[in-house]
């Protein structure tokens, strides 16, 4: 249920920075919006609590669901977000009651999560961009850093509200302000 919640949650997030994104006054960042699809596996990877496997299908539905939205080669989205989830889950589990940190690693799953698809595009003959699409990666990795860190702010406070015990409550809120 939890994994559902997080995967609607970011699919709302999506939907709703594909509309406001483009509107916004960010000069050149208007852009690169922020890789929700891949903030989403990385968390679900990074606090997969039995196992990785429910993890790894909840972020190929949410991949699958920002492959519909932004309209990219069917599945790459979802198998991106599939790998991520896996190196979310290969990350110290502790990194997000870091302070900056957690801007960080919201840089790192919006660069890994980019070229990855840059990687899986090139596999399989897709045409890639060049130097062009290298300084996107970088706009994205800044886009996805400074967004992510209240979506994945977020996803501790759902964490939360799907815990079962009081200390799995106070670990999920574990390095948030209230």
């Amino acid at each position: 249920m939890r994994n559902a919640a997080l995967v609607l949650i970011g699919y709302a997030v999506t939907l709703v920075l594909g509309v406001v994104w483009p509107v916004l006054p960010l000069g050149p960042l208007r852009e690169a919006p922020p890789d929700v699809a891949a903030l989403t596996a990385g968390y679900l990877g990074l606090t997969a609590r039995r196992g990785l496997a429910s993890a790894v299908a909840a972020a190929v539905i949410g991949g699958y669901l920002a492959d519909l939205l932004a309209g990219t080669p069917p599945g790459l989205l979802a198998l991106v977000a599939g790998f991520t989830c896996v190196l979310g889950h290969l990350v110290q589990r502790r990194i997000l009651v870091r302070g900056w940190a957690v801007i960080g690693f919201a840089a790192a799953l919006g660069a890994s999560g980019a070229l990855l698809g840059l990687l899986v595009r090139g596999a399989v003959g897709l045409p890639l961009g060049g130097i062009r699409e290298l300084a996107m990666i970088v706009m994205l990795a800044v886009t996805t850093a400074l967004f992510g860190t209240l979506l994945l702010r977020l996803y501790r406070r759902v964490d939360a509200a799907f815990a079962r015990t009081h200390r799995e409550r106070e670990h999920a809120l574990e390095g948030l302000v209230s």
